[in-house]
This record gives C-alpha cells, sequence and structure tokens, in this order.
C-alpha cells in the first residue's frame, strides 16, 4: 500500500499578499522610530568586535625580526591560493630560513583566517584593518614590507584611537 503525498494547498490567506504587506508595514514601523546611531566615518572610526577579522599583517618578534621561518604552511592552507613565498637562508643564527619574498593578493584573500591558524610560529596575524582600498590592484597585492607596516600599525592595540587622534576628535 503506497501513500501519495497531498499536493500543497495555500490557505485562503495565503492567496492574498495583503497579510504579508500589512506584516512588513509592521516591522518597518517599528524600526522608524528608533533611535538611529551614525558613526560619522571616515572621522570616527566603527570600534570593530572581538574576533573580527581585518588586513593581515606579519609579526615581528622582541628584535624587530620577522616571526616567519618560510615554512610555508600559510599559503598551504591558504583556500583561495592568495599567498606567495620564496625562501632564503636565513642571516640569524636562530633560524634556517626566512622568507625573500612575501606577497599577499589581498583582492583574492577572504580572510577566512586559516593563515593564522596554520601558522606554528604566530608570524601571520589578521588585525582590526577593515578600511584598506587602493587606486589600482597592483596597490592591493601586499608584500613583506607593507605587511611588517600593518604590524607596526596595530601592535599596541591603539590603531582606532591613534586615527581619532589625528583627525583631532
Amino acid at each position: 500500500m503506497s501513500v501519495k503525498p497531498v499536493a500543497y494547498q495555500p490557505h485562503w490567506s495565503d492567496r492574498f499578499y495583503l497579510f504579508a504587506v500589512l506584516k512588513g508595514m509592521v516591522i518597518t514601523l517599528k524600526h522608524f522610530f528608533k533611535k538611529k546611531y551614525t558613526v560619522q566615518y571616515p572621522e570616527v572610526k566603527w570600534p570593530v568586535p572581538k574576533g573580527h577579522r581585518g588586513a593581515i599583517r606579519l609579526n615581528k618578534d622582541e628584535q624587530g625580526r620577522m616571526l616567519c621561518v618560510a615554512c610555508e604552511m600559510c599559503s598551504t592552507a591558504c583556500p583561495a591560493k592568495c599567498i606567495t613565498m620564496k625562501a632564503a637562508v636565513s642571516p640569524w643564527p636562530d633560524r634556517e630560513k626566512y622568507p625573500l619574498t612575501f606577497e599577499i593578493n589581498m583582492l583574492r584573500c577572504i580572510l577566512c583566517g586559516m593563515c593564522q591558524e596554520a601558522c606554528p610560529e604566530k608570524a601571520i596575524e589578521l588585525t582590526e584593518i577593515y578600511d584598506f582600498s587602493a587606486y589600482t590592484r597592483q596597490d592591493l597585492i601586499w608584500d613583506r614590507e607593507r605587511l611588517l607596516k600593518n604590524y607596526d600599525l596595530t601592535c599596541d592595540g591603539r590603531y582606532f584611537e591613534r586615527s581619532r587622534e589625528e583627525t583631532g576628535l
């Protein structure tokens, strides 16, 4: 004995869109009378929540050298395949290799954080910077120096406070 599926029979109220429109209007009116919250961007930066994944940086050690040992774990873990590097023999005695070149194509990067999770040295990290833009595509292919500059901007955790101080707000 087989049971035939019953076709959907709309209720009489489903046939009229008036109820759906009224329901939408009630939601709109609820939001209409609430207090508005506006951030005066770019003078005032939006404070990012904990765990926000923004622009990428290369971390430095206490001697000012980059922590990266060119193990290529970040480029292997990256689902967008936006990280490229070339390793060279390290000039420092405490490590074998360091990245001679290190590039991240931010046009392809999806800011997923897989590179940060894969790095055994905690050399790569996502920061709170969300307002990076450029006029050319080439400006969004970040090299090692740009990634180290991001460290200098965000190492003390005062990136947004500094931008407020610079604008005088």
